[in-house]
């Protein structure tokens, strides 16, 4: 009788070959996954060697790039600096030789008055002495001179007045310009100084999106360009006003004071010809006073002669008028009646000619 009662259970079992089948199979999976496992970490090690290397290489171009842009924009702001602070030295000069003009064209106008008032003083004359002389034609064309002088100068004012409007408007645009680099600069800067591990890095939203006033690198060149030969031009235009503006004013300053010394010539010449006149009417005073005084003595006499002739005619009328009353044959044409209408005749003639004398001392 057995000891042991084997019963196998009624489940299918593997052939032996078939184990090893399985075995062998099990055994190509695990080298075929450990041989994917293999490829795989060769493939990322060399990913991450190459994203490594791509990242530490267009981190370094950028950071050239960065480093670059920072010269270049530093050196443009160095050039548009100079030219702000050239601007402001020529705004400063510009002004102060538009005060000068505007001084120059204040001392025209003190000359203005100055002429004014010696044409009015001059038409205070009276009589023969206003008349128009070389003086008045003097100071007519002083006034004529003062006149185009004083409107050269206000166009140059106004002319240094609109450039320096222009170039108000170059240093308004130089100082945003500056301004603008300044802050690009300090934004560059620090980029540049930035790392991966610095602790103000983070996810933005959309850090690759273009601005709506977004410019090209070729546009912001040519508006350097353009902003810093503006100012060039202006400063050139300026330096140029400022030379026309010296040169006519030496220049109104020389021909007004020619002007002046020719007015103050024909003055100095009007008052040493009317001061001889006046000695010579002086002098023709002084001898006339006595002639007049032996004239009037004539007159007396003239007057006395003629009344002496009066009395004369008297006499020798009343002889004729009385000899015509001689009776008869006496009443005949004799020698004293002949003398005595003679003696009538010539005294009368004398008293005429004593008559037209006496009126024409009297008239004298």
């Amino acid at each position: 009788m057995m000891s042991v009662v084997t019963v196998e259970k009624p489940i299918s079992k593997v052939a032996l070959p078939d184990w090893h089948g399985k075995v062998a199979e099990l055994r190509q999976t695990c080298d075929s996954r450990r041989s994917d496992a293999f490829s795989l970490r060769n493939e990322a090690r060399q990913l991450r060697n190459e994203t490594n290397c791509r990242t530490q290489w267009d981190t370094y171009h950028n950071n050239v790039r960065l480093a670059d842009r920072i010269t270049e924009v530093s050196r443009w702001r160095e050039l548009m600096n100079n030219c702000l602070v050239a601007v402001e030295k020529e705004i400063a000069d510009l002004t102060s030789e538009k005060e000068i003009t505007e001084m120059e064209i204040e001392n025209l106008n003190l000359n203005f008055t100055l002429a004014n008032e010696c044409l009015s003083m001059r038409d205070q004359r009276g009589g023969a002495d206003l008349c128009r002389d070389e003086a008045e034609t003097e100071l007519k064309h002083e006034l004529s001179t003062l006149e185009s002088l004083k409107k050269m100068l206000t166009d140059k004012a106004q002319a240094a007045w609109e450039q320096m409007n222009r170039l108000e408007e170059v240093r308004f645009q130089l100082i945003q310009d500056l301004q603008d680099k300044d802050e690009t600069l300090e934004i560059c800067r620090n980029n540049l100084g930035m790392d991966k591990n610095c602790a103000n890095t983070s996810f933005k939203p959309d850090p690759l999106r273009l601005p709506k006033k977004l410019i090209s690198y070729e546009s912001w060149l040519e508006h350097c360009k353009y902003l810093k030969l503006r100012a060039d031009n202006e400063l050139a235009a300026a330096q140029k006003l400022r030379e026309t503006m010296y040169v006519p004013r030496e220049r109104a300053r020389n021909d007004l004071k020619a002007q002046n010394d020719a007015t103050n010539f024909a003055l100095r010449k009007r008052i040493y010809e009317t001061q001889r006149i006046k000695n010579e009417l002086d002098w023709q005073r002084f001898n006339m006073i006595p002639d007049m005084d032996r004239l009037m003595k004539e007159i007396t006499n003239l007057e006395a002669a003629l009344l002496e002739k009066t009395n004369a005619l008297k006499l020798a009328e009343t002889r004729c008028e009385n000899r015509l009353y001689r009776p008869g044959a006496e009443l005949c044409r004799d020698e004293p009646m002949l003398g005595l209408a003679d003696e009538v005749l010539q005294l009368r003639r004398t008293m005429h000619d004593l008559q037209d004398k006496l009126d024409t001392a009297k008239a004298t």
